[in-house]
């Protein structure tokens, strides 16, 4: 305050008395004279009331910090308490700027000089006005209406009162259906030798397995597997899906791990489309973090909640880029090289348990030994990314201390947010959660350049969850587990959390990643903070709305936070606090005096005591349902004293992000507002908000600038404020400069934009470290806690400045209390149990001196005891009253939720103000109820002072209830308002009187239940009593009784209209009662009037109306936004002139339906004589499209046809040249082709469109500031020769353009030219959603009937629908001009509906398509599906049951049905997939809806699509019986446009657009002939460019529909991709159908002769010798098929790796061209019934292999080749190394199918156990392909036999059995490598010979010799 002011004038003196530590005053007084020098760069102007300014602070001159020079003891003041701190405000600012807000409360409060009309200023001058409304500008013209807006009620005006909560019912905690679907695609460079892997999916805790893929490293599964989960969101999100993979496990051992991968199902949850689309998983091993990656798993992960649709890629023929790096399984911005981190979560101890066990036993205890025990035995355990560690057990302890760490290892940054800590109390029998915290890792953690790692603490962290009264069954202890909101304080855990990445090279480290805990050393107490004490005081000002079940017994009202102020269960505290008594805080006493702390008693040293709950006292009755507490002048207070660690800090921070962020959201409302209601100029409040949000965030720095340097915080405190300043400074700037390119046609995507900010804004602002727990409301009825409200303490907290202060700090508040829990569900937490007006204050305890200053005036304290001086008051007594008339004109509600089961309600409502309630009459069956009803509120009485109460009345609660016969009136939805008020000294008069009517929305829980139009006065009653009040009418209408209408000046303004109604027919309904309906008549009615349609004499023949057109007149108001609802009802006239509702519709708005007379001006565009369309006329026939880019649009396009030759020129689209024989080259084969060769191609542009646009898209919104096609209306001349088409057309191009074949592509990329295939429109969604539902003349109405449901969101409404009425509204005012009615060929009774065809019965042939199914969801056990279509239209159904799909879950189906039918009887075409069983009913597995009645009479023409170009025969053959010319002319007589003309040289002219075309044709036998057919087919592909009748005409396509299954309504069960074609019976016969019937894969044979081997590594050691060799042989397969490999014969005892072979593997195969897939059919097991149809990739492996006679053979390397592209093999086996395997991308690759005959030397390579590939043999093959005919005629034997047989080869000696010839290998092997060794050997032997004879002679010889014998 005191700063505020000095800010303010620049010098201020100041004189307090001091006060002693007891908050006495003592004699001496100090006077202070204080100077401001502002210096630059003062932070600006929060622009609204709210904020005021602060000064920045350069110098240091005030530290905002507690101890600085203005806090603590010497709090002087400059405000006496008599002036209140709302009253010195204003006086401070004598000019602020007031922002334009488009608010309700801005018009309610804006007065005389508020309406300077002007467009320009966005900023007010506000000079006299009165003081406190300057808060607001209202800058709104008066006749605007808002739209139900939240703002209308939200918007404070003074700052007494904060926002109520609209929204009821906690939305957490409620279970949703979840679906998971994972295909897993295959693996690569898996890290084993010969592996035989599986893969295991793992969700949570169900797992399933892929199938074995025998003796492979990259193994391809391609399966699919579905996870169904009903659970809370936030249990889903935590669920860990894990995908490992398995080497070689079968029923008896569960294998090896190869390794895992992990991922939480919230990060693919908050991918783009919820969906990962194959991508690479990292697999790495838990048992070894130094290794590196395992291997990669390809694969396919989505979540689709309900009501989410999943748009898949389109899956047609995969040819993937098989980039590993670049598509790896991890969200945008992680690292592909993961490394490994320990996650270390210290838990240091706990507070303020709960008991846990009954004290029945504890006192058994007590009594037999002597000791007390706390009771409950707690324990932590953490959970994170699927595995749990937990704490030790601290036996009864109520305040344990743990000092233990748990330890994960995990890859960083993890896949998985959210580590989950929770107090369990450990039980013999189960042990129970006591509380949840989940610490979300991305709010402790920055991964920007200037991030840091995730750090937590130590902090303390609140738990809340049940109420603390210990029961055996706790209902409420799913608010343990941490789902939904805690309706209690359960304990605060004090933890720390830190990351340390791990080096994985250092040699100490452990490997595992298994958790491990571990002591850590105890904290010292400060670390958490300084103990501070707090002061928490409320007061309840009112207390209405008590439910009548509590209303009998007295009631009152407890306070609690944390444990403090708790008096049933609060936990008594333990001795330990003994020990806490510490900083001289007399805290021993504090704890025991709040345990029994009294109404009177005191410390003796004057210390106040707690009070915490209000007196009990008996309800008054205010009506039927509600009671209130008489809280007349005297409120009771309630204070509490508690201590905690100050860590206000956090708070403040995250307050001002908070107030920052509702000022942008109010901002965002508003603006939307204005976009819903078409008001003007939404740039400029758009301008305003950005400019708001970029002040805030520059004033949020400077603020946050002074804390950048305190001591004592946690590391993530000072990271945090560092990253939220750069954040908000960032968010700043980006908000200033979208603001200047913010433009009128801008405003939605920058809005998007502003969003972001917001989101952005309520990250930033949620603190992850606590501070002071939350405050806790209970109403209490004979000591049972019954409701809650739960409100944040950060919203109560006080601070100096005012930005940090809380919003609802020293504010009032409505609060409305709901039920605990799960209680707190459904309509039993819609009622509200009560509502408070309630006061409430939290700060320091020494800065509580002005805790009283935001009550309103006029009161005075009571306080408890006679000594109290700075004791807070018990009670407050209001001497100030003002008596007020309420005046309530509640004038109709429209789209209310339907309570009977007749569809409709029958709605009242009731307004509850202050302590009084109203009720309007009953209306009965309708939904859109028109009260024009006024509620006057007789002597309502309020308290406070008078200029108070007008800028801050209290809330009007308006409740709307369903009126029963019997029972109670069941409730509709409630909505708030606020009044506008007149004091009595204010003219009733302009601007402000009379009250404008608004819309409030209804809200019921958290969905929206209708909206009313109502306006509210508040009229203050003088001396003079009513008579001064403005007058009321009396009743106007006699027959309404005594009941008053809305006023004139409120009602709006009414004019004349017609409407006329097209009554087309009723379809599909169904029985009422269990009766037929069988005489059907429609009646509309809006505004009391209305009209009926004819009845329909025998709904069965025909369900159509004989009279087309009716209308009638109404008076509605000029104001399209007040326009009523019309509604539509269908009653069915039974015998005895009895009518029965059948169902009803309600059209809320009737915008859509107002006629507006064509422009005549823009029909012809910009031009006045003819245009020519260029289409190139040149002679070659088949034309392709290729598009023009627009530059003025992001990615609209407009399609010109081009004939060939040039378009291959400028083709941009890319496809791949078709493999195999089908299509060599460029010269297509006419007869090869097919309808699928089409479909392939059509397929592959839809991927390139797509693709382009994901690149235009981006291009677009890099150049930001264009202008969008809206306002590009002046066609600039370069657009010109895109025929300037209509705006509309455009626009309608931009947004269907996701799906038109654009082409957006940069002529840049040059592509191969693509094979010459006509194509066709692939749509990936149902062609419907194309063309708007076909409805551009006839609409469709569901009716329903019956109780709407609650499950969130309408989700059961299509369980309601009894039937469709189909028509169309059409309005105008009255006299409409004349022009129309003169036309040619106007017919006065089809009124605006002229050239409508009309509704006899027609009879057509319906010729469905069925092409295939992706995706089915799986309906048997074993993970697959039997599929079969099932078609119905009317009573004809067609099965198709033989012919269904063994074990596949994306079958090609190949069919077409004819089935015959009778429109309007038979319009709605089922098509199903049923999965087939053997035993048993065939399963649905989804089914697709098809309208065929709005296709066959929609202007879009969808009987038969027209097709790209004409042909009489091939693939392309014209389907439609009508050939273009016939079409042409038809649509021309029908749209009176002047045409055809054909001209000379190709040209044709419509109206006046000129187009040119081909005009030959070759026949079968190909002869040309002349034709105008191309022509035609030209215009009608162009048929939108023909002015006033234009529009899209169908092509021929496939449409993509998904499946639904009625028993899991809103998840997608597959998709369907089909078209269907309808022709009239009365028209010439069409064609036989197109054959579709999928492909037969051709016969194959690959014959593949393996010559020789070189350089294979040796393995075996030689017994004797031990030398090394190999015993060579060579396997081979056709992927896929391991039961069909060829072995070679056995080269033996090769010493050089060279082996010679000349033998021939010979492999059979069916292979599909255009898929590029071998076809395998096998049975599944002996089990299987029949056989399945698999489709792989057509890869031959060989591997070399060293034979072994007694152990296995051991594996030496391997080489796949992708027979479709493959590195030639070198030359020599010289030039064959490992690069070839290497580089495979780089190097030139060949196809089989192609070349047919490939020879040459290819590498052998295997892993060493680095995970390095190394060479281990080369081998010489030949391949060679023949199709089955050609291997029929020239037949080869297996091996090396007949026909055909190849040479023996020649190999050497060794190889020769050793136990066949041993001498000869003896003298082979010996003699061979040894022969100089044994020839030394032998040499050796005779030496020693010689010697040994020498020495053994010697002695004789010498005796002889010397003996000389």
């Amino acid at each position: 305050m005191v700063l505020q002011k000095v800010a303010e004038e620049g010098h201020l003196e100041l004189t307090d008395t001091l006060i002693d530590d007891n908050n006495m005053s003592i004699k001496t007084s100090v006077t202070i004279d204080i100077r401001y020098q502002p210096m630059d760069g003062t932070g600006g102007m929060w622009s609204d009331g709210e904020f005021l300014d602060v000064p920045d602070d350069r110098d240091g001159l005030f530290a905002f910090e507690t101890d600085s020079l203005l806090s603590g003891q010497s709090h002087g003041s400059g405000t006496s308490p008599g002036r209140s701190l709302q009253g010195s405000i204003p006086t401070f600012r004598k000019a602020g700027r007031g922002v334009f807000s488009a608010m309700k409360l801005g018009k309610a409060k804006s007065s005389k000089d508020d309406h300077k009309r002007g467009d320009e200023p966005a900023i007010l001058e506000m000079e006299d006005l009165d003081k406190k409304a300057m808060r607001l500008a209202g800058m709104l013209e008066p006749d605007t209406i808002s739209l139900a807006s939240v703002t209308a009620v939200t918007t404070n005006v003074s700052n007494k009162r904060s926002k109520p909560d609209i929204k009821m019912e906690p939305s957490s905690g409620r279970p949703v259906d979840y679906q998971i679907s994972i295909t897993v695609i295959e693996a690569r460079q898996l890290i084993g030798l010969n592996m035989d892997p599986v893969v295991c999916v793992e969700v949570g805790d169900d797992k399933k397995y892929t199938s074995m893929k025998e003796s492979t490293n990259c193994p391809y599964y391609n399966e699919y597997f579905v996870f169904d989960f009903h659970v809370p969101p936030d249990v889903m999100f935590d669920k860990i899906i894990k995908l490992s993979v398995i080497h070689s496990k079968n029923l008896l051992r569960s294998g090896t791990l190869v390794g895992t991968f992990k991922m939480d199902v919230g990060t693919v949850y908050s991918q783009p489309e919820h969906q990962f689309y194959h991508k690479w998983a990292i697999l790495s091993d838990p048992d070894d973090i130094t290794a590196g990656c395992k291997g990669y798993v390809k694969c396919d992960i989505a979540v689709v909640g309900k009501g989410d649709n999943i748009k898949t890629p389109h899956k047609a023929n995969e040819t993937d880029e098989d980039d590993i790096e670049g598509n790896l399984l991890l969200p945008e911005g992680i690292p592909a090289e993961r490394q490994w981190a320990r996650f270390y979560v210290k838990i240091h101890r706990a507070e303020g348990l709960p008991k846990m066990n009954t004290s029945i036993m504890a006192n058994v205890k007590k009594a037999f030994i002597g000791e007390n025990r706390d009771l409950v035995d707690p324990y932590v355990q953490v959970q994170f990314s699927g595995q749990k560690g937990k704490t030790s057990v601290q036996k009864s302890s109520y305040e344990p201390i743990w000092n233990e760490q748990v330890i994960f290892t995990e890859l960083f940054p993890p896949l998985c947010k959210r580590i989950k800590v929770q107090i369990r109390d450990s039980d013999k029998v189960n042990d129970v959660a006591i509380g949840t915290h989940f610490i979300d890792l991305r709010k402790i953690s920055n991964d920007g350049d200037k991030g840091f790692l995730p750090t937590l603490g130590p902090a303390w962290v609140n738990m809340y969850g049940s109420t603390r009264q210990y029961t055996l069954m706790d209902e409420h202890q799913d608010l343990n587990d941490g789902l939904g909101e805690g309706v209690s304080f359960r304990a605060r855990l004090l933890i720390s959390v830190a990351v340390e990445i791990l080096d994985t090279t250092s040699p100490e480290i452990i490997c595992s990643t298994d958790v491990q805990v571990e002591p850590v050393s105890n904290i010292s107490e400060s670390a958490t903070g300084k103990m501070e004490e707090f002061f928490l005081f409320g007061s309840f000002l009112e207390a209405t709305m008590i439910d009548r079940k509590i209303g009998d017994k007295p009631i009152s009202f407890e306070i609690t936070i944390g444990n403090y102020g708790n008096h049933i269960d609060g936990v008594s505290k333990s001795s330990s606090v003994k020990k806490k008594k510490k900083e001289g805080e007399n805290q021993e006493e504090e704890n025991e005096l709040i345990q029994n702390s009294s109404e009177d008693e005191a410390d003796e040293d004057a210390d106040l005591t707690s009070v915490s709950s209000t007196p009990p006292m008996k309800p008054f009755i205010t009506d039927r349902n509600y009671f209130h507490l008489p809280y007349f002048e005297k409120k009771p207070c309630v204070y509490i004293k508690s201590w905690w660690q100050d860590q206000r800090r956090r708070l403040y921070n995250s307050n001002m992000m908070d107030k920052i962020a509702d000022k942008l959201e109010e901002g965002l409302n508003d603006v939307q507002e204005v976009i819903k209601t078409e008001k003007a100029f939404p740039e400029r409040r758009l301008r305003g908000v950005l400019e708001e949000l970029s002040i805030g965030c520059s004033r949020y720095v400077t603020l946050a600038n002074k804390d950048v340097n305190l001591a004592g915080r946690t590391k993530l405190d000072r990271e945090r404020l560092k990253s939220c300043m750069r954040e908000m400074d960032s968010m700043g700037q980006q908000a200033k400069q979208i603001r200047t390119q913010v433009k009128k046609n801008t405003v939605k995507e920058k809005l998007k934009l502003a969003q972001n900010f917001l989101q952005r804004l309520r990250f930033l602002a949620d603190e992850p470290q606590h501070s002071i727990p939350d405050v806790f409301i209970w109403m209490m009825s004979n000591n049972k806690r019954i409701a809650y409200a739960r409100i944040p303490s950060k919203d109560i907290l006080y601070s100096v400045v005012d930005e940090e202060t809380g919003k609802d700090c020293g504010k009032v508040k409505a609060v409305f209390l709901k039920l605990p829990g799960k209680k707190g569900f459904g309509p039993a937490g819609w009622t509200v149990q009560a509502k408070l007006e309630l006061y409430l204050w939290l700060g320091l305890n020494k800065s509580r001196k002005n805790f009283l200053h935001g009550l309103p005036n006029g009161f005075e304290e009571i306080r408890a005891t006679k000594m109290g001086h700075g004791l807070p008051p018990v009670t407050l007594v209001y001497d100030m009253k003002q008596v007020f008339q309420l005046r309530a004109h509640m004038y109709q509600a429209r789209s209310l939720f339907a309570a009977d089961s007749s569809g409709l309600s029958d709605p009242f409502a009731r307004v509850f103000f202050s302590s009084q309630s109203q009720v309007t009459e009953v209306l009965n069956e309708t939904l859109c109820p028109t009260w024009d009803q006024l509620l006057v509120f007789d002597d309502v009485e309020l308290f406070g002072e008078a200029t108070e109460l007008r800028d801050d009345p209290p809330i009007i609660v308006v409740e709307f209830y369903d009126q029963d016969t019997v029972g109670k009136a069941e409730f509709i939805g409630r909505t708030f308002a606020k009044p506008t008020i007149k004091m009595r000294d204010e003219p009733y008069g302009p601007p402000r009187f009379p009250p404008q009517l608004e819309y409030y929305q209804i809200y019921r829980g958290n969905s929206i239940a209708g909206e009313l139009l109502a306006a509210f006065e508040l009229l203050q009653v003088g001396q003079g009593g009513r008579a001064d009040l403005p007058p009321l009418e009396g009743p106007t209408d006699s027959e309404r009784g005594p009941i008053l209408p809305v006023p004139l000046g409120i009602r709006p303004v009414l004019s004349r209209y017609r409407i006329e109604v097209l009554f087309w027919g009723l379809r599909d309904l169904k029985r009422i009662n269990l009766a037929q309906v069988d005489r059907p008549r429609v009646d509309i009615e809006c505004a009391g009037r209305g009209v009926q349609s004819a009845l329909i004499q025998n709904y069965k023949k025909n369900p159509n109306f004989s009279t087309l057109v009716k209308w009638f007149e109404v008076d509605l108001p000029e104001n399209e936004l007040l326009h009523p609802p019309l509604n539509i009802r269908v009653v069915d006239c039974r015998a005895f002139g009895r009518y029965i509702l059948v169902g009803s519709h309600a059209v809320s708005t009737l915008r859509h339906y107002i006629y507006s007379p064509p422009d005549k001006s823009c029909n012809n565009w910009a031009t006045a004589g003819d245009v020519s369309v260029s289409l190139e006329a040149e002679p070659p026939i088949r034309k392709m499209d290729t598009v023009v880019k627009l530059d003025a649009m992001s990615d609209a396009v407009v399609k010109v046809d081009m004939n060939e030759d040039e378009s291959d020129k400028e083709k941009k689209k890319k496809k791949k040249k078709k493999k195999g024989g089908a299509e060599e080259e460029e010269e297509t084969d006419e007869r090869v082709l097919d309808w699928w060769s089409k479909y392939f191609a059509s397929i592959e542009t839809l991927k390139e469109n797509l693709r382009s646009q994901e690149a235009a898209q981006a291009e677009a919104e890099e150049r930001e500031d264009l202008e969008i096609a809206a306002e590009a209306a002046d066609i600039r001349p370069d657009d010109l020769h895109l025929k300037g088409s209509k705006m509309k057309e455009r626009f309608k191009e931009k947004k269907s353009s996701k799906q038109k074949r654009s082409q957006a592509a940069d002529g840049s990329e040059k592509r191969p030219p693509k094979a010459r295939v006509d194509e066709l429109v692939v749509y990936n969604r149902e062609l419907e959603s194309e063309y708007g539902n076909f409805e551009d003349w006839l609409h469709t109405f569901n009716l329903y009937r019956g109780k709407a449901g609650d499950d969130d969101e309408h989700a059961l409404d299509d369980d309601r629908i009894v039937g469709r009425f189909k028509g169309s509204l059409c309005m105008y005012k009255v006299p409409l001009s004349q022009e129309i009615t003169r036309e040619a060929g106007y017919d006065p009774n089809m009124g605006m509906f002229q050239s409508i065809p009309h509704n006899d019965p027609i009879h057509v042939l319906v010729r469905v398509y069925v092409v295939r199914a992706t995706d089915l969801h799986p309906a048997d056990i074993n993970g697959k599906a039997d599929p079969y279509v099932v078609i119905k239209l009317g009573k004809s159904e067609v099965k198709d049951k033989e012919n269904y799909i063994s074990k596949q879950l994306n079958p090609v189906f190949g069919k077409s049905f004819d089935i015959e039918a009778t429109f309007p009887m038979e319009s709605m075409l089922t098509v199903s997939v049923y999965d087939w069983d053997l035993v048993g009913t065939d399963d649905l597995i989804g089914e697709t809806k098809i309208d065929l009645e709005n296709r066959f009479y929609s202007k879009f023409r969808a009987t038969c699509g027209i097709a790209s170009n004409y042909s009489m025969h091939g693939y392309n053959i014209w389907r439609d019986p009508m050939k273009p010319s016939q079409i042409l002319a038809k649509l021309c007589k029908e749209g009176k446009i002047d045409g055809p003309h054909y001209g000379p040289g190709g040209k044709v002219k419509v109206a006046n657009r000129i187009f040119t075309g081909a005009t030959e044709i070759e026949d079968e036998n190909g002869l040309k002939k002349q034709t105008e057919e191309h022509l035609a087919l030209s215009v009608l592909n162009h048929w939108e460019e023909i002015p006033r009748v234009g529009c899209k005409l169908v092509p021929e396509h496939v449409e993509t529909r998904p499946l639904l299954n009625p028993d899991k309504p809103g998840i997608e069960q597959g998709r369907l991709e089909m078209w269907v074609d309808m022709f009239p019976m009365d028209m010439p016969a069409p064609g036989p159908a197109i054959d579709i019937s999928p492909r037969k894969p051709k016969r194959y044979e690959l014959r593949v002769i393996i010559w020789n081997t070189d350089e294979v590594i040796l393995e075996d050691d030689d017994y004797f010798t031990g030398e090394k060799s190999s015993d060579i042989f060579v396997r081979g397969w056709l992927k896929g098929q391991q039961e069909d490999k060829q072995d070679t014969d056995v080269h033996y005892h090769s010493l050089t790796g060279e082996g010679n072979f000349n033998w021939r593997f010979v492999f059979p195969f069916d292979y599909l061209v255009a898929e590029e897939k071998i076809i395998i059919s096998k049975k599944e097991s002996m089990f299987s019934w029949d056989e399945t149809e698999y489709k792989i990739p057509p890869r031959l492996t060989m591997q070399v292999w060293d034979a072994d006679h007694f152990s296995a053979d051991d594996f030496l390397g391997a080489i796949e080749l992708d027979l479709n592209r493959f590195p030639r093999g070198a030359k020599t086996a010289k030039q064959c190394n490992l690069d070839m395997i290497r580089n495979e991308q780089e190097l030139p690759t060949i196809s089989i199918f192609k070349q047919k005959r490939v020879k040459g030397w290819w590498p052998f390579v295997a892993r060493d156990e680095n995970d390095e590939m190394e060479l281990t043999g080369k081998v010489e093959a030949e391949l060679h392909l023949v199709t089955a005919e050609e291997a029929e005629k020239s037949p080869v034997g297996l091996g090396r036999n007949e026909p055909d047989p190849l040479e023996k080869p020649n190999r050497p000696d060794t190889s020769l059995m050793w136990f066949l010839g041993p001498l000869k290998s003896l003298r082979y092997f010996i003699w061979h490598n040894y022969r100089w060794l044994i020839l030394k050997a032998l040499g050796l032997i005779l030496l020693l010979l010689m010697l040994g004879l020498f020495l053994y002679s010697i002695p004789g010889y010498l005796v002889k010799k010397i003996l000389g014998a």
